[in-house]
């Protein structure tokens, strides 16, 4: 294991884009595999409805591939890139002290308003079509679960951010958030999945009659 993270070091200080786009795609295939074991343990009722050969777990190699690229295309270079900069602009533009309250707090902020809400708009909208649907099933899709998924990992993420941003250098922040998309990546499957589950009608009711009094309120 400490070979392994030498040789990581290495490459990373010698092709770090390279290096993290691999990376990247490798923990996103891992973390599919994990998300479709806990779709295959939530679904509801399948233990009933199906015969011991049937409700084999079985892992779909193409969906594996389907998300590592997802990992490779969009969260390697992209995530790269973006926390090589959110760095620089709060540290040398914006002037804060590095590891201050307000330089994590701010990188928190931005991380959680710019880099969270578009993370996840592509998330859906990639896994949408690349199952074959149409863009209107893919919108109705995002109109479903975009809302929870950011409200559930708002929850969470913002305390990983922070022991991100405060203790974990830049160049490893990105291998620091796609271990912990091991386990997003298996609350997204499992929201996924939910569906027109009734807490998200909950969810999205409250929110439309939220927006409905403020337009009342005007």
């Amino acid at each position: 294991m400490l070979r392994l993270w030498k040789w990581y070091q290495k490459s990373l200080a010698v092709h770090p884009v390279k290096t993290q786009v691999i990376s990247s795609g490798l923990i996103w295939g891992f973390g599919d595999i994990a998300a479709q074991s806990v779709t295959h343990l939530t679904a509801p009722n399948h233990h009933h409805q199906l015969s011991d050969e049937d409700n084999k777990f079985r892992i779909n190699w193409k969906r594996v591939a389907t998300t590592s690229m997802f990992g490779f295309a969009f969260v390697g270079p992209v995530g790269h890139f973006w926390y090589e900069g959110l760095d620089r602009i709060i540290r040398f533009r914006m002037h804060m002290q590095p590891k201050s309250l307000r330089f994590v707090a701010t990188k928190v902020a931005l991380d959680g308003i710019i880099f969270g809400p578009l993370d996840l708009l592509v998330f859906f909208t990639y896994m949408g079509f690349s199952t074959g649907k149409s863009a209107a099933q893919v919108k109705e899709d995002v109109k479903r679960d975009f809302l929870p998924a950011f409200i559930l990992e708002g929850g969470v993420w913002p305390a990983v951010q922070v022991v991100n941003f405060r203790f974990v250098p830049v160049s490893y922040q990105l291998l620091y958030v796609n271990f912990f998309c091991l386990l997003d990546s298996c609350l997204l499957s499992w929201i996924e999945q939910q569906q027109d589950a009734s807490w998200k009608q909950w969810i999205s009711s409250f929110l439309n009659t939220r927006e409905q009094e403020v337009k009342d309120d005007e």
